[in-house]
């Protein structure tokens, strides 16, 4: 694959693990507000970690059906390049949410078959970015970074006019591969450089991000 490929590490939690991203390469970094996740964090330590993001790296809050005064909250505190949201808000909420606050959106869309695909063109119409993600299995508590794949298949030879991700089920073994056979040139990453749930292993950061070759310019 000769376009290059740019890596968000998602569910970051402590400054060494933010330092592991950006020295490793990557073009976005993730903090979720999402209690129900083990990568949730308050927004005081969001606010001190994006403090060591230097410029040139995307930094993205993860929500899930967050309210005005959630989000209120966190664009007060913490130095935001993107809002990501990862639950089942409708398009007019994503359009709302791009337009009360002045930033990039990018909305997460949910894969299991092809049926979800009309998904993908329907919020490319109202978001600046797409996460392609596997839906998560039934019964989970989290939307996102439960470690499952979809068929990425599905994805081979689609391409849409709104800049997207691939994620779900990546690690540092499979995602050139996933990258390679969905056309894919973003690639997010959380559980899959995790020793543990919410504890990321700097190691595995360090080999996802080395596998996708020589980092294209960072995004702002």
């Amino acid at each position: 694959m000769t376009t290059a490929i740019r890596a968000k590490i998602c569910g970051l939690t402590t400054v060494d693990s933010v330092a592991a991203a950006v020295n490793a390469g990557a073009a976005y970094v993730g903090f979720v507000f999402f209690p129900k996740s083990p990568r949730n964090i308050s927004i005081e330590l969001a606010r001190e970690l994006a403090a060591d993001v230097p410029p040139g790296v995307c930094k993205v809050a993860l929500v899930v059906d967050a309210d005005n005064e959630t989000l209120d909250a966190i664009n007060d505190a913490v130095p935001l390049d993107m809002l990501q949201l990862h639950g089942n808000e409708t398009p007019e909420r994503v359009a709302e949410i791009r337009a009360r606050y002045g930033l990039p959106v990018m909305k997460a869309v949910g894969i299991r078959g092809a049926e979800d695909l009309e998904q993908i063109d329907i919020y490319a119409e109202v978001a600046d970015q797409l996460l392609i993600d596997a839906k998560p299995p039934k019964g989970a508590d989290l939307p996102g970074g439960n470690g499952v794949a979809f068929d990425w298949s599905l994805l081979s030879g689609r391409r849409w006019p709104t800049p997207w991700m691939l994620a779900g089920g990546l690690t540092p073994d499979n995602a050139l591969r996933a990258a390679n056979l969905t056309g894919a040139n973003q690639l997010d990453v959380s559980s899959g450089v995790e020793s543990a749930a919410g504890v990321k292993d700097l190691d595995k950061i360090d080999r996802f991000i080395a596998q996708l070759g020589p980092m294209p310019p960072r995004l702002v």
